[in-house]
C-alpha cells in the first residue's frame, strides 16, 4: 500500500470489505413520514403555533369589526339626525308630502343604526354568511362593487402623494 500515492492527510486505504464490518457502515436513515419520533413533535408545534395564530388573527378581526360596527352605528344615527333636521325645510319647499318622505326615511335610517348596534360581530358575520348562501349573485356584485371602491381609493391617495412628492421636489 505504500506504493500508492495518498491523499494529503490519509495514511491507509480501506477496502469496502474492511468498512463492512466496523463501526462506519451507515445506518439506514429513518422515514419521516413513518417515524413518530422528533418529526412528530415538530409536526404538533408547528400545528399548535398556526392555531395560534388563527386565533390571534380572528380575535383581531373580531375587534376590527365590532369598532366598524359601533362607527357604523354612529354614523347612521347622525345621518338620521340630518334628514330629521332637514324635513322641516323640505316641508316649506316642496310640501308637507315629501317632509313625511324624509322622516320616514330618518326613521327607517334609525331603525337601521340601532339593528346594527345591537348586533355583535359573530352575528352580523352569520348574517353575512347566510346572505351570501341565499344569492351569491348579489354578494358577488357587492364584492366587485366594494373592490373598485377600495382600488379608487387607493389609486387616489397614491396620486395624492404623487402630487405632494412633486410639488416637494420643486
Amino acid at each position: 500500500m505504500a506504493d500508492h500515492d495518498l491523499p494529503e492527510g490519509t495514511d491507509t486505504i480501506v477496502s469496502d470489505a474492511e468498512m463492512a464490518g466496523s463501526d462506519l457502515t451507515p445506518t439506514p436513515t429513518a422515514d419521516p413520514a413513518t417515524s413518530g419520533g422528533k418529526t412528530s413533535g415538530v409536526r404538533d408545534a408547528l400545528k399548535g403555533g398556526t392555531d395560534k395564530l388563527k386565533s390571534s388573527a380572528s380575535d383581531k378581526a373580531y375587534g376590527f369589526l365590532g369598532q366598524g360596527i359601533e362607527r357604523s352605528s354612529a354614523g347612521l344615527t347622525n345621518v338620521s339626525a340630518l334628514i330629521g333636521d332637514t324635513a322641516a325645510s323640505i316641508d316649506e319647499r316642496l310640501g308637507s308630502q315629501y317632509g313625511d318622505y324624509a322622516r320616514q326615511a330618518a326613521d327607517a335610517v334609525e331603525r337601521a343604526a340601532s339593528g346594527l348596534s345591537n348586533k355583535n360581530p359573530e352575528d352580523l358575520v352569520d348574517d353575512v354568511r347566510g346572505l351570501v348562501r341565499k344569492s351569491p349573485g348579489i354578494a358577488l356584485a357587492g364584492a366587485a362593487i366594494l373592490g373598485f371602491a377600495l382600488v379608487r381609493v387607493v389609486k387616489s391617495g397614491l396620486e395624492t402623494a404623487d402630487s405632494k412628492s412633486r410639488s416637494s421636489k420643486s
